[in-house]
């Protein structure tokens, strides 16, 4: 039988289906230390292949990966190699979409913070804690994927916000066929116009060397005092240092984060973290039970397509 080893904690419907049709050896299971003896393919979330990795696993015919991130897989070794690579893009749209929603709110309306002074019993004059309202604000939506499209219509739709969207790389396959076309929104094509414009800033791109802090010092400084950033894409996307600066200054208003460039979730003493307008989760965005359960069988299950000659629905290398 196909031997297949789980890398990372998988929701357990991917690994049970597998377990019928495969040997699978589970997430934690001693065994996993010497996977690259015998390993024909990989269910990975977390975890890094490396060049390295790959040279030792001789057997490795499959990596799949739960969800788009793709930073930690050498994908020139696997090519190299003829491993195929996979991962699941769209499964977990609708749960980033509400999670962007989640922490919009909750630092427009400082919900974090209040929350925080209520548990710790401290006085609150409400005047001095006023939030912002998000109706009718303006939303810039930089991704103009799957998860961007959700989220401008959510703003759209729930808050009457109007969208103004950025991506030099958005394509439609054609007019017919273009998800944006039934929401409202201003396509911009010079991101350095984008930024005064805003009252908020959505992020839903890859980590590439053109976007690692497109998101900085100058480009919220060109922003509107108030104004609040939103990431849940990768972390490096915005620069950390130059966002903390900005809200401690007095600037932006605050932020939601959910992903972080050093370490997931950050330590406890990430100057962003002393900020009362940031809201932190620990990459959780994609988190629902719904969604998990869904991308644990599509990894299963495209691993066992691509082991028995079949081609994946998104292969990326």
């Amino acid at each position: 039988m196909k031997k297949i080893y789980v890398l990372d904690a998988f929701h357990p419907a991917g690994p049970q289906w597998l377990a019928s049709r495969a040997e699978v050896i589970p997430f934690n299971d001693p065994r996993s230390a010497n996977w690259h003896e015998d390993a024909d393919g990989v269910m990975i979330r977390m975890k890094p292949m490396t060049a390295d990795e790959m040279q030792r696993a001789k057997k490795l015919r499959a990596i799949v990966k739960q969800g788009v991130g793709i930073e930690a897989i050498d994908l020139k070794a696997a090519a190299a190699r003829g491993i195929v690579v996979a991962n699941t893009p769209g499964i977990n749209a609708d749960a980033v979409c509400e999670m962007t929603m989640a922490l919009a709110l909750a630092v427009s309306r400082r919900i974090g913070q209040l929350d925080r002074m209520v548990r710790a019993g401290d006085p609150i004059e409400r005047p001095k804690f006023l939030g912002i309202a998000l109706q009718g604000k303006t939303v810039g939506v930089i991704g103009m994927g799957n998860i961007g499209v959700r989220v401008a219509a959510m703003f759209q739709a729930a808050l009457g916000c109007k969208i103004l969207a950025y991506d030099p790389f958005y394509q439609p396959a054609s007019p017919a066929r273009d998800p944006w076309a039934a929401i409202p929104h201003e396509r911009v094509h010079d991101l350095a116009a984008l930024w005064p414009r805003l009252d908020m800033v959505s992020v839903h791109v890859p980590l590439t060397d053109v976007t690692r802090h497109m998101l900085g010092r100058a480009e919220l400084a060109a922003m509107p005092p108030g104004a609040i950033v939103v990431n849940v894409s990768r972390g490096g996307v915005v620069d950390e240092q130059a966002l903390y600066e900005s809200i401690r200054d007095g600037h932006t208003f605050g932020a939601g984060i959910d992903v972080w460039e050093e370490r997931e979730p950050p330590d406890a003493s990430h100057p962003l973290l002393s900020l009362p307008t940031v809201v932190a989760t620990p990459h959780a965005a994609g988190g629902t039970r719904e969604t998990q359960e869904l991308a644990s069988l599509q990894v299963a299950q495209e691993l066992l397509k691509i082991l028995e000659g079949g081609e994946p629905l998104s292969r990326v290398a």
